[in-house]
């Protein structure tokens, strides 16, 4: 066989060659950018389910302040009302301010907030004792404590 022979055969085999590597070095460069965009996908939904358990959680802690404060200020409006009801002085606002934190109650709930939150309001207009006033404070205060300590939210 000629030089010229032989020199075609090796240019047509190292043309194969390439052809055959560079074939198989694309298809494995694909299936490393499918494998990389998998990975990418897999890493950003991690993400995004860190980033709604955070929202989650945050919405749930201002539930929680939200719940807490209403209930403080029931409390507070009632307490103003209870020494009214024993000493005879109080201020006209008292009672338009224990009917609002009221009506804050029952719209943060749950039941069982807002049944206690009534019954105290009950008492009150009732002109009960003051160691039935005492009992239902002490009731709200229970159930408001537990709703707390619970997480119960709506």
């Amino acid at each position: 066989m000629s030089d010229w022979g032989i020199a075609l055969i090796a240019a047509g085999s190292a043309v194969a060659g390439s052809v055959v590597t560079g074939w198989y070095t694309r298809s494995a460069g694909i299936r490393q950018a499918a494998a990389a965009r998998h990975a990418g996908d897999r890493q950003a939904d991690a993400l995004l389910d860190s980033v709604r358990m955070t929202l989650r959680a945050e919405s749930g802690h201002r539930e929680f302040a939200l719940r807490r404060q209403t209930y403080a200020e029931f409390l507070g409006a009632a307490e103003a009302r209870i020494l009214t009801e024993r000493t005879g002085r109080g201020q006209s606002a008292d009672e338009v301010l224990l009917q609002r934190a009221l009506s804050g109650v029952l719209l943060e709930g749950p039941p069982t907030a807002a049944a206690a939150a009534q019954h105290l309001i009950d008492c009150l207009r009732r002109h009960e004792s003051p160691d039935e006033l005492k009992r239902a404070k002490l009731a709200f205060i229970a159930v408001a404590q537990e709703c707390c300590r619970s997480g119960d939210r709506p």
